[in-house]
């Protein structure tokens, strides 16, 4: 019969959760600040804590200032083609800022005295380390977990778009929390500094 063509139905392709293109540079990272913790090398000790630090809150300002409001006005598939493309890459980037900052701001702490009580830098590192603690509880425990399951919604047969639009709100939402918490940890940090 002519005209009568059937179309099978155009197939997604999958996500990946996680860019594996990106390990490699993750591994370098990770590898770097390692080399710098087990040789008490203090320059790349503080490299490794600023920018860790300044990217975690950058991203998250930006994420949740910015990102946020727009994908809110964007259409159904503009925001799938964005969400697509921006999610895994948070999955990899986001743990790896945040590994560089802390587990060298530790380091710098030790190695400056501030981790000493009589340090008049410690009850500021307190509070940092309250601040931080909760911070790193909502990115692992709540903002991570909502970016992976969004990917996963994705990659079903037929997403649930009322469930991927309420994990990204609260994606953008905990990122938007963590950047305002941020601006505590730098009120905090340039304090230690000037001291």
């Amino acid at each position: 019969m002519v005209g009568t063509e059937t179309h099978a139905p155009a197939t997604r392709p999958k996500i990946a959760i996680v860019p594996v293109a990106g390990l490699p540079i993750v591994a370098l990272v990770l590898a770097l600040e390692i080399a710098a913790i087990l040789g008490n090398w203090r320059w790349g000790l503080i490299f490794s804590h600023v920018v860790g630090g300044a990217l975690w809150t950058s991203i998250d300002l930006f994420v949740g200032l910015v990102v946020g409001p727009i994908l809110g006005r964007l259409s159904i598939p503009a925001r799938i083609e964005f969400v697509s493309r921006f999610m895994p890459k948070m999955v990899i980037i986001m743990p790896t800022v945040v590994a560089m900052n802390l587990g060298a701001g530790f380091q710098v702490a030790r190695l400056l005295g501030n981790l000493s009580v009589d340090s008049p830098n410690h009850a500021w590192l307190i509070a940092s380390f309250i601040v931080v603690g909760v911070m790193v509880v909502i990115a692992l425990g709540v903002l991570e977990p909502a970016n992976i399951a969004v990917l996963f919604e994705m990659n079903k047969e037929q997403p649930s778009g009322e469930r991927i639009e309420h994990l990204m709100k609260r994606f953008v939402y905990s990122a938007g929390i963590l950047g305002l918490m941020q601006v505590a940890t730098l009120i905090i940090m340039t304090r230690v500094a000037s001291r």
